[in-house]
């Protein structure tokens, strides 16, 4: 459609600065979910300056004048069939469109190079890596215990538990690893927000939820709880480092060595 193709290649030629809507995108995701959040903005912002100007010229032509009186109008059906069949098609392109990059991104998950497993809970976010076997460990809701360090509740003695680690507010992954979250909550509805990976996704007790995620750029950035939770709601943040495999399975080496020793 020639509107939202302009509003594509506008967006397409506009420099990085001038991108002030969202931060920087840093997942494989977020150049398909930027494209169609501007292409629903140059269409909309086009609607709305379209809508108000006409409003405004009526407003000066047809104004109150000494001698000039109302008179009604039945309008043209011309106009009104145009101005409504315009909108349905684009919103019913914008349907189909929207649909193909919903299904790329909460369809069915690719083939997967790591999964981790993200608890949160009043208020903190617990992540849970297998370990070098790949294989998560056993969980037991009564071995939940936060001051010996076991928020989630790991039975250390499933030998698939031996390698696992458990962290708390520390998300570290793999640039360009496709990596499979399994997203839980102990008490209340947490929303697992990392904005410069376009994902948001809630965490609702008794339900294990699934997102994917492939980092395209190295860095620091923020977890944030995207869903009032309590009182301590505000400080509940998380700290996510996107690095290279080999600094990432060091990480976990080290953090392997604190656990055991």
């Amino acid at each position: 459609m020639l509107i939202a193709g302009c509003a594509d290649a506008a967006w397409a030629q506009a420099p990085a600065g001038a991108r002030i809507w969202l931060p920087e995108g840093a997942s494989s995701v977020a150049p398909a979910i930027d494209r169609l959040f501007y292409i629903i903005l140059w269409i909309t912002g086009i609607v709305f300056v379209a809508v108000e100007s006409v409003l405004l010229v009526f407003l000066v032509r047809y104004r109150q004048r000494p001698g000039r009186r109302a008179a009604y109008t039945h309008g043209s059906s011309l106009v009104e069939t145009i101005w409504t069949v315009i909108p349905a098609l684009i919103l019913v392109w914008l349907a189909f469109y929207n649909q193909r990059i919903w299904a790329q991104v909460r369809g069915t998950p690719p083939p997967h190079d790591l999964e981790v497993g993200v608890t949160g809970q009043q208020f903190a976010w617990n992540i849970h890596y297998p370990g070098a076997d790949g294989t998560f460990g056993r969980t037991d809701p009564a071995l939940v215990n936060d001051e010996t360090g076991n928020p989630i509740g790991l039975d250390r003695r499933d030998p698939n538990a031996a390698d696992d680690i458990v962290t708390i507010n520390q998300l570290h992954l793999p640039v360009h690893q496709t990596v499979l979250i399994h997203l839980k909550s102990k008490d209340v509805i947490h929303s697992f927000f990392v904005p410069q990976f376009r994902m948001k996704q809630d965490a609702v007790p008794g339900i294990t939820g699934r997102v994917w995620i492939e980092a395209t750029k190295e860095g620091q950035l923020e977890i944030a709880c995207a869903e009032l939770c309590g009182l301590g709601h505000y400080r509940m943040r998380g700290f996510l480092t996107v690095e290279s495999l080999e600094a990432f399975h060091a990480w976990l080496a080290e953090q392997l060595t604190e656990q055991q020793s």
